[in-house]
């Protein structure tokens, strides 16, 4: 079975998925989402978790750099229990400190452009996230 891997953001969600042995993580997509008005793209994600047959989800849990619970964690923990309502999986939150800035770095250091780089980073931060889950559990 896949882990799914996601990034959460007001106007965007990032999607990545495990490799069936739960070694590696791929980017799928990002879908565009309105986390205000709580609409969280929930047919999409049905649609990859039944095509990639997910059975555990982790949501990138962004702490403050002190450790303490901000306004985007609790969007995330928030998030998490939509998820677990809806599709009946485990959900993990994890730590997801600086995943954004080192998908920033791999996509800079992989010389894509500025414009580029907005359309894809909140699904390599959403494989940053998953790859550092996968990692912690080998």
């Amino acid at each position: 079975m896949r882990v799914l891997g996601l990034d959460l953001g007001t106007k965007t969600l990032g999607v990545a998925v495990s490799d069936e042995l739960g070694w590696t993580a791929q980017g799928i997509e990002t879908i565009s989402i309105d986390e205000e008005q709580g609409e969280y793209g929930l047919k999409r994600l049905r649609e990859i978790i039944d095509e990639y047959k997910v059975d555990t989800i982790v949501v990138g849990f962004p702490k403050n750099m002190n450790g303490t619970v901000g306004p985007r964690a609790e969007a995330s923990r928030r998030f998490a229990k939509v998820l677990e309502r809806e599709f009946s999986l485990p959900v993990i939150l994890w730590d997801e400190r600086l995943s954004t800035m080192a998908a920033e770095r791999m996509l800079i250091a992989a010389d894509v452009s500025r414009k580029k780089r907005r359309k894809v980073i909140d699904k390599m931060a959403a494989v940053v996230i998953l790859q550092s889950y996968l990692d912690s559990k080998q």
